[in-house]
């Protein structure tokens, strides 16, 4: 079995047009991809964490 089978399936997101975006909308765009980027990334560090913890433990 596929680890990738356990993942839920999510929603592909269609990229915004930026075209339409406002110069002040644009910013905001940035900052709210800047603020999902670093929620990621401490998901990331977690999940590894938990993984060295539990490869420490079956050594």
């Amino acid at each position: 079995m596929d680890t990738d089978d356990l993942e839920p399936k999510r929603p592909v997101n269609k990229p915004k047009d930026l075209e339409e975006l406002s110069i002040e909308a644009l910013g905001e765009y940035v900052a709210q991809l800047k603020a999902e980027i670093e929620r990621v990334e401490a998901a990331i560090e977690l999940k590894q964490a938990a993984k060295s913890g539990a490869e420490g433990l079956f050594k």
